[in-house]
């Protein structure tokens, strides 16, 4: 029986300076809430390593290792054995911990770290006596320094000695929370849950807003959206989400505006609901999926048309991104399968035939000004529903 450890190693959090301390407790917060569900467990950050240590016999070390490399912040991480301050039990723990790698190998070689300088060896000592006791319990190995299957670390710090082999990537970016609060304009296709990951990943913090249109949209799709939420939620940490009736507006614009322009005006009292709702919960600029040119709502002109209703900043992380990029991502996250599922969402709705790919503000606010948009959305019922990853 081990006793094992993770070891995570920071990324760029560390080069926050001032700011780092600060960066670094919200991360361990968020491993604490990312494993949550792996029974009782201890984190600790030390020398740009986070410590999580297992309160527990028999522990879900492999469940733990699957979300922990889901926290933003966390650029890699290790599963490792704590073994002996005593440097002849360490050599044995050593080669007992490795073996299963080392058997299946034909290379190796031995890297130390010592922060630790009351450690008798220093490190040049290390990786040869380690990697001379190696050799003598493997002796099918030889040496490889510069391209070896296997790589056999030896940290010597805080008291004691933490062996590993070749670490495992994980999210990278920046602690969820760290640099503010935004607002996802969350639809339930493939590109809008992906943006709301890119930013969270550089440190937002996300509450998501979708808009449903019953009876021309359904259950399904509203339950599609929440799991999208769900798996977000397993990067992002907990997501609050509002699920704004919408059907009276769409018909509203349907029947009193333009039909090319139906698009458009549609998703500028979309962007003006979702400010209206940031600015109440604090957040301080909204989020889309959009990419440049991707449909009709989506061109030069309509964004500029659709960001003139905005009074916040609107970010687009994906405007330059290639369509089969963002696929990748979404892929990768494990929100893909989910959003291509045939459920229509209200952007879907009353789609015109040609719209218009090139508006002129000046005919969009023509025509928009024949809704009464004040009485349209005053008294608006909002439902809302908080997202957590760790529930079922």
């Amino acid at each position: 029986m081990y006793d094992e450890v993770l070891l995570l190693k920071l990324g760029e959090v560390v080069l926050k300076g001032l700011n780092r301390r600060r960066l670094e407790d919200l991360l361990v917060k968020n491993v604490r809430t990312a494993l949550r569900g792996c029974g009782p467990v201890e984190v600790r950050e030390s020398q740009s390593t986070v410590f999580v240590e297992f309160d527990q016999e028999n522990p879900d070390v492999d469940a733990a290792v699957q979300a922990a490399k889901k926290v933003f912040g966390v650029l890699n991480l290790c599963r490792a054995y704590r073994g002996s301050y005593d440097w002849e039990t360490l050599k044995r723990q050593t080669a007992d911990y490795v073996a299963p790698q080392l058997n299946r190998a034909k290379t190796f070689k031995v890297d130390a770290r010592r922060s630790d300088k009351k450690y008798p060896l220093d490190t040049p000592k290390i990786c040869m006596l380690m990697g001379e006791h190696l050799l003598n319990e493997f002796p099918h190995l030889t040496v490889d320094v510069k391209n070896p299957q296997v790589v056999v670390t030896i940290e010597i710090r805080d008291g004691n000695a933490y062996v590993h082999t070749a670490p495992e990537k994980a999210a990278g970016g920046l602690p969820a929370g760290t640099g503010g609060h935004g607002m996802l304009m969350l639809s339930g296709g493939i590109d809008s849950p992906v943006a709301g990951y890119v930013m969270a990943k550089r440190g937002l913090k996300l509450s998501a807003v979708h808009f449903e249109s019953p009876p021309y949209t359904s259950e399904r799709a509203k339950e599609k959206v929440l799991t999208l939420a769900k798996k977000m939620s397993v990067y992002t940490g907990p997501v609050h989400l509002w699920i704004v009736p919408f059907t009276q507006i769409q018909e509203e614009i349907r029947d009193r505006c333009r039909e090319d322009l139906f698009t458009v005006i549609m998703r500028r009292v979309m962007l003006k609901i979702a400010c209206k709702l940031a600015r109440e919960q604090n957040a301080g600029c909204i989020i889309t999926g959009e990419s440049l040119g991707q449909v009709a709502s989506q061109t030069l002109g309509a964004i500029q048309c659709t960001d003139e209703a905005a009074d916040l900043p609107v970010f687009r992380p994906f405007i330059g991104t290639d369509k089969q990029e963002i696929v990748d991502i979404a892929r990768d996250i494990d929100t893909y399968d989910t959003s291509i599922l045939p459920y229509e969402d209200c952007c879907t709705v009353f789609t015109p035939k040609h719209p218009k790919t090139n508006p002129k503000l000046e005919e969009v606010l023509k025509e928009e000004a024949k809704l009464d948009l004040d009485a349209l959305t005053k008294d608006l019922a909002f439902e809302f529903i908080r997202v957590k990853p760790w529930d079922n």
